[in-house]
């Protein structure tokens, strides 16, 4: 008899159901062909985290995505699927990121751009510092 068990999914595994695919971040950049596919991959990851960062909030691709989180236990407060305000917020940082790839300093950093907060404002809670 085979003993079938239910595992919950990981974190990560959930979590990485982008929410902006990278389809959409090589049109916004208007990259053709996939040889930077691997840096565009690592900057829209980086930005995607940037903004749930800055939310405060986990952020789920499709609804599906966040109900797969919240039945494993997983999705923490006041957990959100991507709107298209996030999206663009999304877009701009990977822009900002792949623009600026060779800068080794600034006299400011910043990790997202005052375009991007404008647009995750709304969005953001835990208002802190």
């Amino acid at each position: 008899m085979r003993i079938s068990r239910r595992v919950a999914p990981r974190a990560d595994a959930i979590k990485k159901m982008d929410f902006v695919p990278l389809e959409q971040v090589k049109a916004h950049l208007r990259v053709i062909g996939e040889d930077e596919d691997d840096v565009l991959t690592l900057y829209r990851n980086a930005a995607e985290r940037a903004a749930e960062c800055y939310l405060g909030r986990h952020v789920y691709g499709t609804e599906q995505a966040l109900l797969v989180a919240i039945e494993a236990g997983i999705a923490g407060d006041a957990p959100m699927v991507a709107d298209d305000d996030v999206r663009a917020a999304v877009l701009l940082t990977v822009g900002y990121l792949y623009r600026h790839r060779e800068e080794t300093m600034t006299p400011v950093a910043q990790p997202l751009s005052p375009g991007a907060r404008w647009l995750l404002l709304p969005h953001r809670v835990h208002m802190g510092v």
